[in-house]
């Protein structure tokens, strides 16, 4: 036995030591190495050592800390509707479509662009939203998607479900503007709200095909869980309640503004948009100056539409948005900014083109230019493995709990918990990554008993928390939302001459 023991000690001392003096090996070496001491160790029956899924967990609790000052009273709209979430395989076989190849359409006329675009996305295990031009051919799939076996009605729409995560929160006090029908309003939080201006007399349903990690549909897999979003909706499409919504915050009086659903307006048109866009700007522009705005990004396809957020329409006048690597990558592609000559992220998005694209935005677009007169100061990045927030130095605090508050949500809501069960979570975060994709750059190493990496470049501090991926996720849709959520009540905007330790 003492020689088993000895052995162990051994190799104990040697990954150990190969470990922290050679960052730069390959990630998947420092994993196995990362992993051989517990592993060895529970063999030989000598030690209960956690493994890192357990560490990680248990060194969350110790980070997330609530901020000094909380918001008190959010508003958030502008877009709501009911999510009907189905199969996606299941709703079109059902529909009587066959499999094949996958293409991506801007715009869905038909079931065979439904089809085509679905599978295009699920081959990839990544997530999309897109408009369907033709009202009643929607309507009777909604109607088969509605009668479809174990079909379920949820709270939608970014606002609403941010809406449904911040009224968790019982000190909290929610205002939600949308186009709230009937069927909405009884599934609200009733600590939710809403004014009399937002109610109408139908609901806007929006159909969310799902599919499971390893599902099968023809020649097609999907590496990953995740969802296809369609809708004919036109109420959010046009922001019809973005007015209602800025008029009613002179009465509430919000410490924090959360604003979603352009993306909508992608669908109706260049004609709907450019002019829309401009009203939704001017509407924007009449939220008191110390009110901070989020914008919470969504999946888009029309690089002139982005261009006009970006560059000279919202993005300057809010001062945190969120998104995830589709969006964030599309941002560099529709702006000429780093790596826009990719076409997709392969598998986990590379630390280093995140955060050279995050610098690109907050130096174009945002305040970390000096000379700058953007409010943008903020950016919290999401995807699967892992998740950065990224900020102007001397305008927000308390971002170490703030990403990792992002992160636990992400695993616990994903297996459908109230808190992280690390039986059914599994890391996928690198281990060892990159502050850039070229040089001069730092190599940095993720310390499980810390979570929370932190680098700086220039006057930008980024804050990267890894994702504890659920195994067998239950539900996929709203997991940016609550993200987003849960980063924000643990955010905190300080003075610009304060900074955080």
């Amino acid at each position: 036995m003492w020689r088993k023991a000895a052995l162990v000690a051994l190799l104990a001392l040697t990954v150990g030591y190969i470990y922290h003096t050679n960052p730069e090996l390959p990630d998947i070496i420092l994993r196995f190495i990362a992993q051989a001491i517990p592993q060895s160790l529970s063999v030989q029956h000598e030690s209960n050592a956690p493994t890192l899924e357990e560490t990680i967990s248990r060194a969350w609790e110790t980070l997330i800390t609530a901020p000094t000052k909380q918001w008190g009273r959010i508003a958030v709209g502008v877009n709501a509707c009911i999510d009907v979430v189905v199969s996606g395989v299941g709703l079109l076989q059902a529909l009587a479509v066959d499999p094949g190849s996958g293409q991506d359409h801007d715009v869905l006329h038909s079931k065979d662009d439904l089809k085509e675009a679905f599978i295009h996305y699920m081959e990839r295990g990544a997530a999309a939203e897109r408009f369907f031009s033709d009202k009643e051919v929607f309507q009777r799939i909604a109607r088969a998607a509605a009668e479809y076996p174990g079909a379920q009605l949820y709270v939608g729409g970014n606002a609403a479900l941010i809406g449904q995560k911040l009224a968790s929160y019982p000190e909290m006090v929610v205002l939600l503007c949308g186009p709230v029908g009937p069927k909405l309003h009884e599934l609200l939080d009733e600590q939710i709200i809403v004014p009399p201006e937002s109610l109408q007399e139908t609901d806007e349903y929006h159909l969310i095909l799902e599919y499971k990690a390893g599902e099968q549909w023809g020649s097609s897999r999907a590496p990953q869980a995740n969802r296809f979003i369609f809708s004919h909706d036109v109420s959010n499409g046009e922001m019809s309640a973005l007015e209602t919504f800025v008029a009613s915050l002179e009465e509430f009086q919000p410490g924090l503004v959360v604003l979603s659903g352009l993306h909508m307006m992608e669908g109706m048109g260049r004609e709907l948009w450019e002019v829309r866009l401009k009203e939704a700007v001017i509407a924007i522009s009449d939220v008191r100056n110390e009110v901070p705005i989020h914008l919470e990004l969504a999946s888009m396809t029309d690089r002139d539409y982005m261009s006009s957020i970006m560059k000279e329409q919202v993005m300057p006048i809010v001062n945190s948005v969120g998104l995830n690597e589709q969006e964030l990558l599309f941002l560099s592609q529709a702006g000429g900014g780093p790596h826009s000559d990719l076409p997709a992220w392969n598998s986990i998005p590379d630390v280093g083109r995140v955060t050279d694209i995050l610098l690109w935005v907050l130096e174009h677009h945002g305040r970390a230019d000096p000379g700058s007169e953007a409010d943008l100061t903020r950016i919290h990045f999401h995807t699967l493995a892992y998740h950065i927030l990224a900020t102007v130095d001397g305008h927000w605090g308390n971002q170490r709990a703030a990403v990792a508050a992002g992160a636990r949500v992400a695993s616990s809501q994903a297996c459908g918990l109230q808190a992280v069960d690390v039986g059914k979570v599994v890391l996928k975060a690198p281990l060892n990554f990159y502050s850039s994709f070229s040089d001069p750059r730092e190599s940095l190493v993720l310390d499980p008993s810390n979570p929370v990496t932190v680098w700086r470049r220039g006057n930008v501090s980024f804050h990267l928390s890894p994702v504890l991926v659920c195994k067998r996720p239950l539900r996929t849709v709203g997991l940016g939302d609550a993200i987003s959520a849960e980063g924000l009540l643990y955010s905190e905007l300080v003075s610009q001459q304060s900074s955080e330790q």
